[in-house]
């Protein structure tokens, strides 16, 4: 027979062995991260070994090195990472929040909002730089609001908010369509560059915006992270455990909308990051929660690996770097729908 206290022993024995095997993975995520993030920085029409670009990241490298690094490749290479570390972190609080793999804001209908009013901003308005981006922000943040309130019966279903957000996505499409077919074809093309996501032409302004919003986001990621944990027990454990439901779940929702409406306006649309990389953290981590860390990493190293791929792998031809990542989600998103039907709840 087992008495209590070893059985207490043996669940401590085992939290610290998952706890040490999660510290092992990030350190294994973070430093996949920084080596894509190198060899990125080192590739192109003037190719510089990666280890003069590591000196040269820490101050060490010569002048035309620094040059080329700094000024020219870094704010592209940092708006990356921090737009797929915004979106894994976004995708993880959508998909935790509604215990369902395909509540993630570019399925949902965040980023079409968001979409429709930049594209609204570039064909209608002829607008560009940061005024397409800030009304990208206003259409992310409108299209969440409405999801919210058409969502409401007395609470929040999370089935409900999927469906919803499905639909106002479908509508946004329908009218981003709208507005391409009323434009000229150079601002048809224009504004297409924009939708299909792309880091190209990314400055430190871009850079900036991105650091502001994960310096105020990460923060308040980390204090309601437990409340996420708790949401993802069930409404009713929840109010059991005297949590306020509607609250923690609106603050949250906020988060993740900002971190997708921000990351959306930096580099457009990039599709599938938020949806593949929280499974992926759940599953490397072996963790039941919302693996928020390890979401960040690897939405990092989702966007960090298809921008090298679209700049460098196709020759002359450069990709924009959400046709990549469309390449790599369609076929999971398919995967998960099929696999759905196959258990029964497919509808």
């Amino acid at each position: 027979m087992t008495t209590t206290a070893e059985a207490v022993q043996l669940i401590t024995r085992a939290r610290a062995a998952r706890h040490a095997r999660n510290v092992v993975v990030l350190v294994v995520l973070g430093v996949l991260v920084f080596a894509t993030f190198c060899v990125s920085l080192s590739l192109g029409d003037f190719k510089i070994p990666v280890v003069d670009v590591v000196k040269t990241l820490f101050g060490g490298g010569d002048k035309a090195t620094e040059f080329i690094v700094n000024r020219l490749r870094l704010p592209r290479a940092l708006t990356g990472l921090m737009v797929g570390a915004a979106l894994g972190m976004s995708g993880a609080i959508f998909q935790s929040i509604a215990r369902n793999p395909l509540a993630s804001p570019d399925i949902i209908g965040v980023t079409y909002g968001a979409s429709a009013f930049a594209v609204f901003a570039i064909v209608t308005l002829g607008l560009t730089g940061a005024a397409v981006s800030g009304l990208a922000i206003v259409g992310a943040i409108l299209t969440a609001f409405i999801m919210y309130v058409l969502a409401w019966r007395h609470g929040v279903s999370s089935y409900r908010l999927i469906l919803i957000g499905i639909g106002i996505g479908a509508i946004a499409t329908s009218l981003t369509s709208y507005l391409l077919t009323k434009a000229r074809v150079e601002i048809a093309q224009q504004a297409l560059i924009w939708l299909t996501g792309s880091l190209n032409g990314r400055d430190w302004s871009n850079v900036r915006a991105m650091a502001i919003t994960l310096v105020v986001t990460v923060p308040l990621v980390v204090i309601l992270v437990q409340r996420l944990r708790i949401l993802q027990l069930g409404d009713e454990t929840a109010y059991g455990l005297g949590l306020k439901v509607e609250s923690s779940r609106l603050g949250l929702i906020v988060v993740g909308v900002l971190l997708a409406a921000v990351a959306t306006a930096a580099a457009g649309p990039i599709g599938f990051v938020a949806f593949v990389a929280p499974p992926i953290a759940r599953r490397i981590t072996r963790s039941p929660g919302p693996a928020m860390i390890a979401s960040a990493l690897i939405g990092a190293l989702v966007i960090a690996l298809s921008d090298l791929i679209a700049q460098h792998a196709f020759g002359e031809t450069q990709l924009p770097v959400g046709v990549v990542t469309g390449v790599v989600g369609a076929p999971y998103l398919m995967f998960l729908l099929a696999r759905a039907n196959r258990v029964g709840s497919g509808g």
